[in-house]
Parts: C-alpha cells; structure tokens; sequence
C-alpha cells in the first residue's frame, strides 16, 4: 500500500493542476478518517481492560510482576534513547529537545490518551509550521516518518521479542539476536501509527526466528495497551526531531520563529499558528 500511495503521489505530482479534484477529494477523505480513528479510540480502553483480564486469567497474578518490569524497561530505555540520541542530534542542530517537547505538550498529550500518534498527526503539521520549518518539508517528512521513523516501535520489538523468548525458555545465539533486530529494524518500517498496529508487526517479527513461538505473544497481549503509549510517544517525537532537523538540512528553517515558538508556553502557542496559516500580503496579492 506504502508502494503504491508513493507512486500515486509522484503522478498527481506530475499531472499538475488538473489533479487538484482528486487531491481536493483525498483531503476531504482524509479528515473522514481522522474522526473514525477517534471514534475508535475511545473503545480502546475496553480492549486493553479484556487483554489484562485474559493474560492474569491464564498465567495467574504472579505473571503481573515480570510484565511490570517489561513496562518498566522499555520506558527506561525509551526515555534514555529520546535524552541522549534524539537530545543529541537536537543539540547539534541548534535547538532544545526539552524546549521542543514543551512545545508539544498538548499534542503529547492527546498521543497518550489515545496511544496513536495518528491522532496528533494534523496539529503537529500546524506546530512544526508554526515553528519556522517550510509547508513543503513538513508535507513531505511527517507523514512520511509516520511510517518510515518509528523509533519507539523498534524498540518495542526487539525488547518484546527477547521477553517472549526468555519467558518461554529459548536461549537465542547472538547471531539469533542480531537477525531479530535487524529484521525488526525492518518490519518496522511500514507500521501504522495507530494502536496495537506494532503488536501485529511483531508477529511477522517473530516469525524469522522459528524456535520462538508466535504464541508466546499472548504473554504480553495484556500491557501491550501500556506500552503502546510510551510507543507512540517515541515516534511522535522522533517525527517532531526529523522535521526540524530536514529543515535546516533544506535551509528553510526560519530560525527566529523558531526560537520564538519554543520559548513561548503552550497557552500563547495560537496566536502564533494562525499567524503562521494566514499567507502574507505578499502572497495575498501574488498573481499565479
């Protein structure tokens, strides 16, 4: 689908003017689908509620103690990966990571109520515009990073997939270890942005390793709703990082709205927005 909504895209590129209905419809279409995801967000929380219930109900009580530390784990190991690595490639291109989180806050937090970046994918475009970052890169790299940089989903999978072998006794070799992490660098390209869609791709995750049972996946079905959270949260910062990072690569960052938007606080962040929406006198009396 990802092949072939790329190839879509370079013709309606290449058509020109005369794809604007079409384009106008997929915009249209888009913003239906917007509102389906939340709608189905908010079943959500029923669905995580039968996923526990199923997992205690099978393994006993005692399993909740090494899911616990799973969870604990991986939100360790995703917070160390957004400080250091997403902190560093921040600081070297001239900006805060802490600022720009607080810049999302409102944003990150829609992201962990309904565990789906998706959500958040439309005012984040507005924000990053907002910011000093050109319409065209942030067209181009946010959705694109929905499903080409999910940090938080590889993550996911590898640590996932080696608590599933350990659970169930298969000791993996480190050439074992390597492939499963090469491949879940892999598979995770191409994972949708909404919840439990990285729970299906560690299914074909695990498959490239025959002595870990695909079963063993219902060990960790009851907190997979807990850590898609902290997944999505993740992706949703390392889109936020890439965004502004490509933009400066391009040139077009505007680098005083830049420092303006991350020192504002949340509250007076729309003003700033609508400025940023609204085209200059200049474009306003542009001819084509």
């Amino acid at each position: 689908m990802l092949f072939i909504a790329i190839l879509f895209g370079i013709a309606l590129t290449l058509v020109g003017d005369r794809g604007a209905p079409a384009l106008a419809v997929l915009e249209s279409v888009s913003h239906v689908f917007f509102r389906l995801v939340a709608i189905l967000m908010r079943a959500a929380p029923i669905g995580a509620f039968g996923a526990m219930a199923f997992t205690i109900g099978r393994y006993g009580i005692q399993s909740l103690a090494n899911l616990a530390f799973l969870v604990a784990t991986f939100y360790l190991t995703s917070a160390l990966f957004i400080i250091v690595v997403l902190g560093a490639v921040a600081r070297f291109n001239g900006f805060s990571i802490f600022r720009l989180i607080g810049y999302l806050k409102a944003e990150l937090l829609l992201v962990l109520g309904t565990s789906s970046s998706e959500a958040a994918l439309p005012s984040l475009m507005e924000k990053m515009e907002a910011a000093g970052c050109p319409k065209g890169v942030v067209g181009l790299v946010v959705p694109t990073g929905y499903s080409f940089n999910l940090d938080g989903t590889n993550i996911y999978m590898t640590l996932a997939a080696l608590f599933i072998a350990q659970a169930t006794g298969i000791d993996l070799s480190l050439g074992d270890q390597l492939l499963l992490l090469a491949v879940a660098m892999l598979s995770s390209k191409g994972a949708a942005g909404i919840t439990g869609a990285g729970f299906v791709t560690l299914a074909a995750t695990l498959s490239v390793i025959p002595s870990v049972p695909i079963a063993g996946m219902a060990l960790i079905l009851g907190i997979d709703r807990f850590m898609s959270e902290c997944r999505s949260i993740t992706n949703f910062i390392g889109n936020a990082v890439a965004t502004v990072v490509v933009s400066r690569w391009e040139g077009g960052l505007d680098r005083e709205k830049l420092d303006l938007a991350l020192r504002r606080s949340p509250a007076t962040i729309g003003p700033i927005i609508r400025a940023a929406m609204q085209p200059s006198e200049e474009d306003a009396t542009a001819k084509p």
